[in-house]
């Protein structure tokens, strides 16, 4: 959690202007009871935890292998083929077209 910190370490020595607002929450004693202990703990603010989780929560998804090898195009290929002799036939086919 020390990267927020870290943040704004090099905002400052770069000279990047990060604005901050206000936020007020409304949130059950005994729960920011707990979160204070875990931010110290965490030797860290609860601002600084709440800033975490909201940049967390807005970064945009990053697809998974899977939903990304799902998307490439379907390639009908006889299981029964050899996938090399496939490829043989494939580069004499364009040696060929070269000619």
């Amino acid at each position: 959690m020390r990267t927020n910190s870290i943040y704004a370490y090099f905002c400052n020595v770069l000279a990047i202007n990060t604005m901050k607002a206000r936020l007020n929450l409304t949130i059950e004693q005994s729960l920011l009871d707990e979160v204070k202990k875990f931010a110290a703990q965490k030797k860290t603010s609860v601002s600084e935890l709440v800033e975490d989780y909201f940049k967390v929560i807005t970064k945009p998804k990053r697809k998974s292998l899977l939903e990304v090898l799902d998307e490439l195009p379907k390639i009908n290929i006889d299981a029964h083929k050899n996938l090399g002799d496939l490829y043989f036939e494939h580069k004499m086919k364009e040696l060929k077209n070269e000619q």
